[in-house]
């Protein structure tokens, strides 16, 4: 786990608000879910056989013996969410998004801690491909608002439960003739979750499965017309995308489309947003049968594809150098006035030398600073130096208060 510094956080903080722009205009409103949620929750929507569950969350009990864990994702509290509140019944289509901390117990690799946070996206109650698209437009959209181009929109389909199955038995029989090649995890897993096994990471694994059954090549005709569909659309709104076969999502409630966001800068593990459809989730979980979409971004990778273009902390647009108690008592008082007015007001508060303040106006890369000083109080003029230029000129105090403002310079 980690902490985000000033200096780091201006970023997140960019990164959080652009997500709330752009999400807006598609329609999706701000859902917030506890941290903790029951085990069984994450069990019946994650699957019992995927890596999360069997390795990697944080599990414990309380006082009353309960089994609760912290959450690993986003989408199984909010469908949790969605089913308790009965918000189906205030409108059949509802555009959720979300953002905050997960926690998985895995081994610590760039860009991932077992704190992390997520940002994510979820529609339900609709079926048409037109949907998959305008989530796959509005991630990459959100792409390019935030300045983060080293990325490629990476889709696949996963079929339903009627297709997969089919799917599955012929994966399985490839992997039977490979076993020796495959880790451990594999071996172990290939029965129960095959597809984990063409998405592992492992060299020895990504060799044996070369060749494997494409999971294309067994959709049944709804699952083939609605990925044809999702791809038409993403052309007629100019969306680009490449089709990956071997990709699968590590969670057992995912159907049809999936996708990933991937990246070349971040070494193996590539994807900085993914997700996809879970038509059978909410039905699963004891809600209504309705179909359901989303995805999710990790924050650490993006902040960390940003690099140097990381966002600046806000500078102060005055600094107010004060000597003497007279002095200091004006500028507490203008200060406070001057925030409450919308400007970014710092002073020095434990009496320093002129020299000592104008280094740390200097420091905090402070836009202005109004020097008050004996001489000044008794002459009721004060001087204004802007940093840029180390240019100085002398204002009157009374209406400085109205004059700052006015003549504040633009935010950057």
């Amino acid at each position: 786990m980690n902490d985000i510094l000033p200096g780091e956080v201006e970023t997140w903080q960019f990164l959080e608000e652009q997500a709330r722009r752009i999400f807006s205009l598609y329609g999706f409103s701000e859902i917030r879910v506890p941290v903790v949620e029951k085990t069984e929750l994450f069990q019946r929507s994650i699957g019992e056989t995927t890596d999360i569950v069997e390795k990697e969350m944080y599990t414990f009990r309380d006082k009353s013996d309960n089994s609760l864990t912290l959450r690993p994702e986003g989408t199984a509290p909010v469908m949790r969410a969605f089913i308790q509140n009965k918000l189906h019944t205030r409108d059949p289509i509802a555009k959720l998004y979300y953002m905050g901390p997960m926690f998985r117990y895995e081994r610590p690799q760039k860009g991932r801690y077992r704190q992390f946070h997520q940002i994510g996206a979820e529609v339900i109650g609709v079926e048409d491909p037109k949907i998959d698209a305008q989530v796959l437009t509005m991630l990459a959209h959100y792409f390019e608002a935030v300045g983060i181009t080293d990325v490629e929109l990476q889709i696949n389909s996963l079929g339903c439960p009627e297709c997969r199955p089919g799917y599955r038995q012929a994966l399985t029989a490839f992997l039977e003739d490979r076993l020796e090649a495959l880790c451990e995890d594999c071996r172990r897993r290939y029965r129960t979750n095959p597809l984990r096994v063409v998405d592992c990471k492992v060299p020895g694994c990504k060799e044996a499965t070369v060749g494997a059954p494409s999971v294309l090549d067994h959709l049944c005709g709804d699952c083939t017309e609605h990925f044809t569909r999702v791809q038409e659309h993403l052309r007629e709104v100019g969306t680009a995308f490449s089709i990956n076969a071997r990709m699968v999502r590590g969670l057992d409630y995912y159907t049809k489309t999936t996708f990933e966001m991937v990246t070349g800068s971040l070494g193996s593990q590539n994807a900085v947003a993914a997700g996809g459809r879970y038509d059978g989730l909410i039905k699963d979980l004891g809600g209504p049968p309705l179909p359901g979409i989303g995805f999710a971004m990790g924050v650490e990778r993006l902040a960390l594809m940003k690099g140097e273009a990381r966002i600046e902390a806000a500078r102060p647009d005055l600094f107010l150098a004060a000597l003497g108690e007279e002095a200091s008592r004006y500028a507490f008082a203008l200060m406070s006035r001057l925030q409450r007015r919308g400007l970014r007001t710092e002073m020095d508060y434990e009496g320093k030398s002129l020299k000592a303040q104008l280094r740390r106006a200097d420091k905090l890369m402070a836009k202005r600073v109004l020097i008050l000083g004996e001489d000044e109080m008794a002459s009721r003029q004060g001087q204004l130096r802007t940093m840029e230029t180390s240019t100085q000129e002398s204002v009157p105090l009374d209406g400085i208060e109205e004059f700052l403002v006015v003549a504040a310079p633009p935010a950057p």
